[in-house]
């Protein structure tokens, strides 16, 4: 049995929750979230707090359902009260990141730039050349977003260079002897 299903998830002042049959709308200040519920799983919104439950208390994958949407329910609540925050960082000679509206420019060594379009919700900000930090809602759509731009150029194990999270620890790698 889940027991991250039984906690419930605590709806903070200015946090609005929709139940419509097997869909779940988070409304709030950062934006609107929503959310499909899988029919064995029974969500219930009662006094600001919200409540996964199974429907047949058997059922092991129900309960891992239930876990599953219970922390996807928290996401959504902390994201559309607080929002999601991602610090990605450039090392090596010459890289550099540049923030232009709803794209991200970036020189990476490559013969060509690499522009980069930011999806749906997703705002960034380059406080130096070599910082960039990602802002959204929706926590998996952010890391989506982080992933792609840290798979441009991924950081190598020898001299480190590449674009990291900021609180990525890369193992270095001796180089060969003679």
């Amino acid at each position: 049995m889940s027991r991250v299903a039984k906690s419930p998830v605590v709806v903070p002042a200015g946090v609005e929750i929709k139940l419509d049959g097997n869909s779940v709308t988070v409304k709030g200040g950062k934006g609107t979230l929503s959310l499909n519920v899988h029919e064995k799983v029974a969500v219930n919104v009662e006094d600001g707090k919200v409540q996964c439950a199974v429907r047949n208390i058997d059922d092991a994958q129900a309960w891992a359902l239930a876990g599953t949407t219970r922390a996807l329910l928290n996401n959504m609540v902390v994201g559309v009260s607080k929002g999601f925050e991602r610090k990605l960082e450039l090392i090596g000679v010459g890289y550099r990141a540049k923030a232009a509206g709803k794209s991200l420019n970036l020189t990476l060594g490559f013969s060509h730039p690499v522009d980069y379009e930011l999806p749906e919700g997703v705002t960034v900000e380059t406080p130096s050349q070599t910082e960039i930090i990602l802002r959204g809602a929706d926590k998996q759509v952010l890391g989506q977003a982080a992933a792609k731009i840290r798979g441009f150029r991924p950081p190598e194990p020898y001299k480190g260079k590449g674009i990291r999270y900021s609180d990525e620890h890369v193992l270095r790698k001796e180089a060969k002897k003679k």
